[in-house]
Formats: structure tokens, C-alpha cells, sequence
């Protein structure tokens, strides 16, 4: 969808990369919202817990891109993600705190899943 941007009035495509990578209203073209900082959306991050069929879910918020990509690249490393159980074989593990973030929900997994006691 071609919009006009309410700032300089140029004409830009909503759905072009460069406009969802940037953000911003929907009446802000891309460039505006890196040079004025319009961009306010909070960068979220699902984690899901691989423990069986009742798996555990967490809601993750970050203040930038570069956090919320750094602690998914660590948290993939240590649990296991794509790789089975050979991360756990290492001697070494990364570090996956240190970095600012929020827990936005937290549901946790019923182990008791199938009701047995």
C-alpha cells in the first residue's frame, strides 16, 4: 500500500522491507522514523521450554534489537535448539544474562500432563 509521509511528503510502500524493519506509523516513511526516533514498539522475544508435550512458554521484552538478538542466540545455544541434547556435551556454555529484559508472562507447563499422580 503506497502511503504519504506526514513528515516530508514523500511517497513510500508500507509493506517494503525497509519500512518493517524501521517500524514507525503507518504514516511515517522509513527514513523519518530512523532520523526523528519515532519507532516506540517493544521488542518481544517467545521462548518455549522443550520439556515434553505441556511445554513451559515466556513473554520476553527488550529495549533494542541488538539485546533481543544477542539473548536469542544465546538462549539457543544453551538449550539445545535445533541440536538435540549436544549443546549439553560442551564444557563451555554462553552466557545468557546481562542483558536488559523484562518477563512479560510467564505460563508454566503441567508436567502431570496425561493425570497421573
Amino acid at each position: 500500500m503506497i502511503k504519504t509521509c506526514k513528515h516530508c511528503n514523500v511517497e513510500f510502500d508500507t509493506r517494503s522491507t525497509a519500512k518493517r524493519q524501521a517500524g514507525g506509523k503507518i504514516n511515517e516513511c522509513p527514513s523519518c522514523v530512523e532520523e526523528l526516533g519515532t519507532e516506540t514498539a517493544v521488542k518481544y522475544l517467545g521462548l518455549s521450554a522443550g520439556d515434553g508435550k505441556a511445554s513451559a512458554l515466556s513473554i520476553v521484552a527488550f529495549e533494542s534489537d541488538e539485546d533481543r538478538s544477542a539473548y536469542s542466540t544465546a538462549w539457543k545455544a544453551v538449550t539445545g535448539f535445533n541440536k538435540g541434547k549436544s549443546c549439553h556435551l560442551s564444557g563451555t556454555n554462553t552466557n545468557i544474562g546481562g542483558r536488559p529484559m523484562r518477563h512479560v508472562t510467564y505460563v508454566g507447563a503441567n508436567g502431570n500432563h496425561k493425570g497421573k499422580g
